[in-house]
Parts: structure tokens; C-alpha cells; sequence
């Protein structure tokens, strides 16, 4: 601590005010919150309002109800699919679902025009919006004769790491596996249509 000459040449001990004080531990702390956003931001970086690509967080398991080839087998971690360098279609259902029902016919003929550019994963999560069972979404595939994969999540964390508010909830990823699209309610067979031109475009 710096010293001063006091009276007689003697060296006199100088003191700092609380305040002084004060300021120094709030500098301190202002670098100490500064790194540790530096260093968040460098391990799990963002691009405006887009989550994050499943690899980095998002990823969740899945249990395939048809199409195990593309989902990586019958149990498996949804970031399989990220991993085939293909923009891919995430559609959250449920097997009671009215508007999911209205829905998944046209994405089938949408998948089926894109069929090798684009791929459509279904997963269901009605169990946990009291929106039917797991073989309620069976019935619902085979009675809609759905041929894209579908799957089942074994717990509830889609529902928060993809902002699930409101059923159907379709999100959309580039071939890079980030998020580009994220869409709560009906998409039509022509919206989806739009959405998924510019990320095959040669």
C-alpha cells in the first residue's frame, strides 16, 4: 500500500476511504462477470434469435415409431439426424391432436416432393400435454398412412429446450443443423412449401 512522509521525515501509512474501496471491488466483479460471459458465449454461441443447433443443447432422445434407417435405430438421440448434412423438418404432434391430424397430410406430399433434399422427423409428445397416448399416435400414423419417420420422446425436455406453446410446433434446420424456422400452429402445405425452397436451392 503506498506510503506517505509524515511529520520528521517518518513514513506514514495511507489509507483508502470506503468509498475508494468500494469502487475497486465493483471494477473487480464488473471483470470477473465480463469473462464469464466471454467464455459462455465462446461455448455455446448464437445467431440472432436462433437456438442453438441440437449438437449444441438441444438434443434429446428418441424412440422410433417407424423410419429407424434415418432416426439412427429404434432408441437413439435426436442429433442423428443433424449429423446427415440435410436440412430437416422437426414436427412435434400428438395423437390427439385435431390440428396435427389437419396438418400431416400435406406435409407427407411436401416430404415426398423433397424426398432426398429435406428430411421430416414427427415426434410425438402428447403424453405430456394430456393430448393421447403413445398408441394413440400409431393409430394416427397409420389411419393418416404417414410414411416419413416418426418417433416418440421418453421424457418431457423437448417441451422446454424448443419452446413447445402450442401444438402442432414445427421447427425448421438447415444443413448445418441450425435453427432457421420455428412455426406454433398449422403450416399449410404451401407455407412449408415456401420454407423449404431457399435451403435446397443449388
Amino acid at each position: 500500500m503506498p506510503t506517505a512522509k509524515g511529520k520528521g521525515g517518518r513514513a506514514r501509512r495511507q489509507t483508502w476511504s470506503p468509498w475508494t474501496v468500494g469502487l475497486i471491488a465493483l471494477a473487480a466483479m464488473a471483470v470477473i462477470v465480463g469473462l464469464f460471459l466471454i467464455v459462455r458465449s465462446g461455448a455455446n454461441p448464437t445467431s440472432g434469435t436462433a437456438s442453438p443447433p441440437p449438437l449444441a443443447g438441444n438434443d434429446f432422445r428418441i424412440v422410433a415409431y417407424q423410419g429407424e434407417d434415418v432416426l439412427g435405430g429404434h432408441e437413439s438421440q435426436f442429433s442423428h439426424v443433424t449429423r446427415q448434412g440435410k436440412p430437416f423438418v422437426l414436427n412435434f404432434f400428438a395423437g390427439q391432436c385435431p390440428p396435427c391430424r389437419a396438418e400431416m397430410p400435406g406435409f407427407q406430399k411436401v416430404a415426398d416432393e423433397f424426398q432426398g433434399k429435406v428430411i421430416f422427423v414427427g415426434v410425438d409428445i402428447g403424453p405430456y400435454l394430456q393430448l393421447g397416448s403413445h398408441e394413440d399416435a400409431r393409430r394416427l400414423l397409420a389411419e393418416l398412412k404417414m410414411r416419413y419417420p416418426a418417433a416418440y420422446a421418453p421424457d418431457a425436455s423437448p417441451l422446454t429446450k424448443y419452446q413447445i406453446q402450442g401444438m402442432p410446433t414445427t421447427v425448421i434446420f438447415d444443413a448445418s443443423g441450425k435453427m432457421v424456422d420455428r412455426n406454433t400452429g398449422i403450416l399449410t402445405e404451401n407455407q412449408l412449401r415456401e420454407k423449404l425452397r431457399p435451403l435446397t436451392a443449388s
